[in-house]
């Protein structure tokens, strides 16, 4: 469904509202290896004081969907060990994250298992990707989107979805490259382990 323009103007106003608190999620961010500078990029922000409708996200990590037209969504992470990890505003459409990556990438972009992993992959070690919120969240429209570049790299999770992910992608995408992490490994705590040049390599091992 189009948004109108109130309802873009009202999702600016939150993501940059929750923004400016950005400072109270240093910590957690730190320790996931996200710099400050990145966390810029993504304008990420913390709900200290929510918004009318949006009392649920209390002390969550905003998550702002940003697109040249604006911010047309928000997701909501939990710096603690809050269930569920993330959440969405109500009646939401579920949409790939990060898209500007399509603009700043050449013959081949990245697409990541959630916001997390795509910022980590994109704004901290500067390798333009995607993310899809979850591999339920799959849409088949998003083949589309891809199937220009010479090659896709799938960064999955290393858990039963993220095997199952990929294949289901490998079914869809001819060029596709599958990085399937180790058991219980995603691309964050990659990163932590092994820093930028992981991803680097295995980018160039199959170009």
């Amino acid at each position: 469904m189009k948004q109108s323009t109130s309802q873009r103007e009202s999702l600016m106003r939150a993501a940059k509202y929750y923004h400016s608190a950005l400072a109270e999620a240093e910590e957690y961010l730190v320790e996931r290896g996200i710099t400050m500078e990145a966390a810029e990029k993504a304008r990420l922000g913390v709900v200290l004081d929510p918004l009318t409708g949006h009392e649920a996200y209390t002390n969550r990590l905003s998550i702002p969907y940003v697109t040249r037209s604006g911010v047309v969504d928000l997701r909501f992470r939990a710096i603690g060990h809050e269930e569920p990890r993330y959440m969405g505003l109500s009646g939401a459409t579920t949409r790939l994250y990060n898209v500007g990556a399509f603009f700043r990438a050449s013959s081949y972009i990245c697409l990541c298992e959630g916001e997390i992993d795509t910022i980590t992959l994109d704004f901290v070690c500067g390798i333009p990707a995607v993310g899809v919120a979850g591999v339920n969240n799959w849409k088949k429209h998003y083949s589309r989107l891809l199937a220009d570049f010479d090659k896709v790299f799938l960064f999955a999770d290393g858990d039963n979805a993220g095997v199952e992910f990929s294949k289901s992608l490998s079914r869809e995408l001819s060029n596709l490259v599958v990085v399937q992490a180790p058991e219980g490994e995603d691309v964050n705590s990659l990163y932590k382990l092994h820093g930028a040049d992981y991803f680097k390599e295995k980018i160039a091992g199959a170009q």
